[in-house]
């Protein structure tokens, strides 16, 4: 129902207000900006480069060549436009739930979740109690907007994005793996890196369960449709697909028209569909949900998405490469760890340019990497080094801690990026 949600919005008049404006540290203040503190959050995550790098990763389709296929950043776009038309209609705060959706996949690895998986195998392959945890991409995208992306203050020095707390929680909690019915928020504020494992906690706003929710909406259509473009989906599948609309909406329904000729999948109107039936069906004493109708389609959506898109042969030969890619870039570096300590990267990575340039740039920023004054280093000053004004995030000392560095340093790559220091480095 149209505003229900109203008297529970993100609002000074919230008892949680205060603590969901909250920052780490205070932030700048221009004396002339005319933004809320969410309209802030997101024009910040809007100018970061992680944010920027996300037109270059993959959805589900890797590196795609073909310009009309969803990329990372497109994904991000479609759940701020579905989030945002939740949140308004309910009568939730739009710009909150518009800034934890532009945030939420800033963190992801290059290949989408075939190169988390990877990243993630290579920390558990770490053993001892100081070992770096689990990379999972939900954590990462807090990890990079509290302690790798900044943006130039007023002064001219870079200083970490800090967001507000609302926002950082949707950022952690927006997993919407997990099937649920009636998500609500959760009542206490925590401590966001006590959070073990993607899913498990609500966010700490309607606002950010709206983005849990509109994640899973945005992506289950619009695979689909990518999925038919590259004839990954044949026409017996499209029989299965007619089937599980059928069956679970009937053909009566005007989101299974567009399946009836079995030639198309208007995605617009599947996501329509699925937000019209959420927003008739949630309310605050039931939470965010869908009738058990769209809640059963939604289930076997998804399952006829794992088997005939996501578990695809192609995609799987295509992980193999992707494997090699992430698993040759990490042990590669690895091998630097030495020279890192005695600021001679350069000299190691002399045979591969990209790689060198941005790794030892990347340990100039966010370590205790001094680097040995060259040539190519006469532009490194203490002045250079000291405009970040940002706390050492990795130990050089510390091999576990040198580890974490380069799995971000890998997370933060592009499918292109990655696939061009893959071959500086297996090419002769």
């Amino acid at each position: 129902m149209q505003n229900s949600f109203y008297d529970v919005r993100m609002c000074p008049e919230n008892s949680k207000w205060e603590q969901a404006i909250s920052r780490e540290i205070v932030l700048y203040n221009r004396n002339n900006d005319i933004r809320t503190d969410f309209e802030r959050d997101y024009t910040r995550i809007l100018h970061s480069q992680a944010y920027r790098r996300l037109k270059h990763k993959t959805q589900v389709f890797f590196a795609p060549h073909n310009d009309h296929i969803c990329t990372r950043m497109e994904h991000v776009l479609h759940v701020a436009s579905v989030a945002s038309t939740i949140a308004k209609y309910l009568g939730l705060n739009e710009q909150l739930a518009s800034a934890i959706a532009m945030g939420h996949d800033i963190g992801h690895a290059p290949f989408g979740h075939h190169g988390e998986h990877c990243l993630n195998s290579l920390l558990e392959q770490k053993e001892g109690k100081n070992a770096p945890k689990k990379f999972w991409h939900e954590r990462n995208s807090l990890f990079f907007a509290d302690y790798i992306e900044t943006l130039q203050d007023p002064d001219g020095v870079e200083q970490p994005l800090n967001l507000t707390y609302a926002v950082r929680d949707g950022l952690i909690c927006h997993c919407g793996e997990i099937d649920q019915q009636g998500i609500k928020p959760r009542d206490e504020a925590i401590d966001l890196y006590s959070i073990k494992r993607p899913g498990l906690i609500q966010p700490f706003t309607w606002e950010g369960c709206v983005v849990k929710i509109a994640d899973k909406i945005a992506y289950l259509g619009r695979d689909i449709e990518d999925a038919r473009s590259y004839h990954i989906i044949d026409m017996s599948s499209y029989r299965t697909l007619r089937e599980i609309v059928g069956s679970t909406l009937g053909f009566e329904n005007k989101g299974a028209h567009a399946l009836k000729s079995g030639k198309a999948v208007n995605t617009t109107v599947l996501i329509n569909d699925l937000i019209l039936d959420l927003c008739e069906q949630s309310s605050p004493e039931k939470g965010l949900c869908f009738s058990d109708q769209y809640f059963r389609f939604i289930i076997e959506l998804k399952k006829f998405n794992y088997s005939h898109i996501y578990n695809h042969w192609r995609l799987g030969e295509f992980g193999i490469y992707a494997d090699n890619i992430i698993g040759t870039l990490y042990r590669t570096l690895q091998k630097t760890y030495l020279y890192a300590q005695n600021g001679r990267v350069a000299q190691a990575l002399k045979l591969y340019p990209k790689l060198c340039e941005t790794f030892e740039d990347w340990l100039i920023k966010y370590t205790n990497y001094r680097p040995f004054i060259s040539e190519r280093h006469s532009f490194v000053d203490k002045k250079t080094i000291l405009k970040y004004n940002t706390q050492t995030v990795f130990d050089l000392s510390d091999s576990n801690s040198f580890t974490k560095c380069i799995i971000e340093y890998i997370s933060g790559m592009t499918d292109q990026f990655a696939i061009q220091v893959y071959e500086e480095i297996i090419s002769f």
